[in-house]
């Protein structure tokens, strides 16, 4: 790439100054580096002022902001319409070029083809790079040349194909003399953005890639226990860097050479999670049509009954099924929710209160601090049986089995459901099955205290399994 004099980069869900593909770059190319952020109006205003994720992403952005500072180097941060602002800023700042990484959603892919048009327009030129996975878009395909729709065997590309070059940190630190030297501006609040702080303190979160970096430390003395307690939502035992992966405060690269390199039965596992995070994005790339629609088309119609009063028993935590509303409870509470219970939650709205996947998608996407589009939708989708390596739709979670298997103590039930903490814990799992003495000795009423099921699993797994296998069958098959 030709030298030029000034360019931008743009931070997007890449917030950190180390191992970031589109700084190393641009620190290479230029004389001066610029970094930017914009709080995007188009994506807050619509949040509720509370969100949690505006109040992380502000944090890492003001850590950013004062690591740079620290230094005599600073990063713009502007609030607005996001392509009118890195316009603006490309000229206000008489730059060549605008560098940021690429970000595989399809609204994101429009909004940078917007922006590149319009800074060609400036003569400006606009480069993105590969940053937030370790392989992107067509880098995998198979034999046929086609993008793969089932997990292990992409799995088993990914790693066939994994080198140390992939896993190589892009050595920024040895070009940071190219950052423009800028006088400090101030942070805007999160007041002015519209917000309100004060709900990730409390929960034990926070922005920042120093943030992620102790929890990254923390997990490491950990990852060998990982594949025997990953399950279990009572026990530390996931890694809880979910969200730094999302904002990318913390490096794909660095997580998944740890993880290569540890090679402990642990750590092989948690990298299949962090390939199942690649595998949903080359997914959306290569259909993106999976927003808002069932990946196979057999099931796109599936007439759900939705019932509302059982989505709204769902959203709030009061279906009678203690672990489904544990889950619910921390969801609501702490914008986190154990990946073994999204899963059991996921497999309840849809198989158990027959309520339209999306219905799920939607509310966990408001609710989840962590909220990724293509992860959060594959998922929905693999436990609903309407997506890519799907479980089959006969395979339907049993909430009762689940919680004594996988909350055998009911410590986790017990945290979000304090109503039934003082049932056995035998009788906890299902509280409906107690015996009289022993709701009583709990001074529990069923129906007042903690509800009733609101449907019987047994009867709901037979309805979900017809409505299922109508849709399967072949059409014109039968009767």
């Amino acid at each position: 790439m030709q030298a030029v004099s000034r360019v931008l980069v743009w931070f997007r869900r890449d917030l950190r100054l180390h191992d970031h593909a589109a700084l190393y770059h641009a620190l290479k190319s230029a004389q001066q580096v610029i970094p930017v952020f914009v709080f995007d109006r188009s994506i807050l205003d619509p949040l509720p002022k509370d969100d949690r994720r505006v109040e992380f992403i502000w944090e890492s952005v003001a850590a950013l902001k004062a690591e740079l500072q620290a230094s005599g180097h600073d990063i713009k941060v502007r609030h607005g319409a996001v392509a009118d602002e890195i316009v603006d800023l490309a000229r206000e700042m008489g730059v060549q070029a605008v560098f940021c990484n690429h970000d595989y959603e399809p609204a994101a892919i429009a909004r940078d083809a917007e922006v590149a048009a319009r800074l060609a327009a400036l003569g400006v030129a606009f480069h993105s790079y590969k940053d937030q996975v370790i392989f992107e878009k067509d880098e995998l395909l198979t034999g046929a040349g086609q993008f793969y729709s089932v997990f292990t065997p992409y799995k088993n590309a990914w790693l066939k194909k994994l080198t140390p070059f992939y896993l190589q940190a892009y050595p920024v630190q040895r070009y940071r003399a190219a950052l423009a030297p800028l006088a400090a501006e101030p942070m805007p609040s999160l007041a002015s953005l519209g917000f309100t702080a004060g709900h990730l303190a409390p929960l034990g979160v926070r922005g920042g890639s120093a943030a992620g970096e102790a929890l990254l430390a923390d997990f490491m003395t950990r990852i060998a226990d990982y594949q025997a307690a990953r399950d279990y939502p009572a026990i530390k035992g996931v890694s809880y860097l979910s969200v730094h992966l999302r904002f990318g405060t913390v490096s794909i690269r660095e997580l998944a050479a740890f993880a290569w390199q540890q090679g402990s039965a642990g750590s092989l596992c948690w990298l299949s999670e962090l390939i199942w995070r690649d595998f949903y994005q080359q997914i959306l790339w290569h259909r993106p049509d999976v927003v808002g629609h069932s990946f196979k088309p057999q099931y796109e119609g599936l007439p759900f009954p939705n019932d509302p009063q059982l989505f709204a028993a769902w959203c709030e935590g009061r279906t009678g099924y203690p672990l489904v509303d544990a889950a619910m409870r921390q969801l609501n509470h702490s914008g986190y929710m154990h990946n073994r219970l999204r899963m059991v939650a996921a497999s309840f709205l849809v198989k158990d209160l027959l309520v339209d996947w999306r219905w799920g998608e939607r509310y966990f996407a408001e609710k989840l601090i962590d909220f990724d589009l293509s992860a959060n939708n594959g998922g929905w989708q693999w436990a609903a049986s309407t997506g890519c390596d799907a479980q089959p739709y006969f395979r339907i979670f049993n909430p009762i089995s689940q919680s004594q298997k996988f909350d055998p103590q009911g410590k986790f039930i017990r945290r979000y459901v304090p109503e039934l903490a003082a049932l056995p814990t035998e009788a906890l799992h299902a509280p409906w099955l107690a015996k009289p003495l022993e709701l009583a000795s709990a001074k529990l009423v069923l129906g007042r205290d903690y509800p009733m099921p609101v449907v019987d699993h047994a009867v709901q797994r037979d309805r979900a399994l017809a409505l299922f296998k109508r849709a399967a069958e072949p059409t014109g098959s039968g009767g």
